[in-house]
């Protein structure tokens, strides 16, 4: 494809515009490094892609009044598959019509066994800038993805010491959480990523502009890792771990764009055939 075969669009990309005009800043390795890295302010959309989503926000606030009612009017599709996407996702799974659906009790926050009226799972129209073989999904949901305001779940928050609990509150709100499913080895350590900040260079990323916290307790550490456990489970039943590699995240509000709606990033990759018989030869 080249650019006289791919005409330049003003809405939603389609992936071959991806593909001539954004091409991927980062590798899927380097995606897993910047996530957990610990500051999620490093993963970035193409620059021209973001003075066109620029443009074209400007364009439905003024025919939906806001973003929020854009999603909530048009392009969430609450129970149902998603079929607005120029970026159509690979993953197969049936998801039943709206009207076989009961009204259901609206819960206090998100959980791995939440009603699927209550969330909508998109592709991201306006992707980061990540290899093409990336899915760059969402998970829109109607409850918070933690619970208001210590973002602390009560199972949680019972084993906690009040001065931890206020540790954890604060480290939840500031750096969101994230995860990794499918994986056969570990994710990127931190430790490397002064080595990969090239890769962030048009964006002006030194370490000492990133918001990481230190590293805390072996208490708070667990309890941060356990309050995205409801995210995790979910992400890991539908996109099957054998066949699918996953990053995941929740930015803290400091980074939400969309503030007025819960929302969680995946990023998803397919497995290739060598990949699922080394993940079933795994002794687990």
């Amino acid at each position: 494809m080249t650019v006289a075969q791919v005409p330049l669009g003003s809405g939603p990309p389609t992936r071959d515009e991806l593909r001539v005009y954004y091409a991927p800043k980062f590798t899927w390795w380097q995606l897993k490094l910047f996530i957990n890295s610990g500051d999620l302010g490093l993963l970035k959309r193409d620059k021209k892609l973001q003075l066109r989503y620029a443009e074209w926000t400007k364009k439905i606030r003024a025919e939906y009044g806001s973003v929020v009612d854009y999603l909530l009017k048009y392009r969430l599709q609450w129970g149902r598959s998603d079929r607005l996407s120029l970026l159509p996702s690979g993953l197969n799974y049936d998801q039943p019509e709206p009207e076989m659906y009961e009204s259901v009790p609206m819960p206090e926050y998100f959980t791995a066994d939440i009603h699927p009226s209550l969330v909508s799972i998109i592709q991201n129209d306006w992707p980061y800038s990540v290899p093409l073989d990336i899915e760059h999904s969402l998970i829109w949901t109607k409850v918070p993805i933690l619970p208001p305001p210590s973002l602390i779940t009560p199972h949680i928050a019972a084993t906690l010491a009040p001065d931890l609990h206020e540790k954890v509150s604060a480290r939840l709100a500031q750096d969101g959480l994230w995860g990794f499913t499918g994986a056969t080895e570990a994710p990127p350590d931190p430790s490397l990523l002064p080595g990969n900040l090239g890769a962030l260079s048009e964006w002006d990323v030194t370490m000492d502009k990133l918001v990481i916290s230190p590293k805390g307790s072996p208490e708070e550490e667990e309890a941060v890792r356990q309050s995205g456990g409801e995210v995790q489970k979910f992400i890991a039943q539908r996109w099957v771990e054998r066949e699918w590699e996953t990053c995941w995240f929740v930015n803290p509000p400091r980074l939400q764009s969309v503030k007025g709606l819960a929302h969680i990033h995946i990023f998803a990759r397919k497995k290739s055939s060598e990949e699922i018989a080394a993940w079933d030869a795994l002794d687990r």
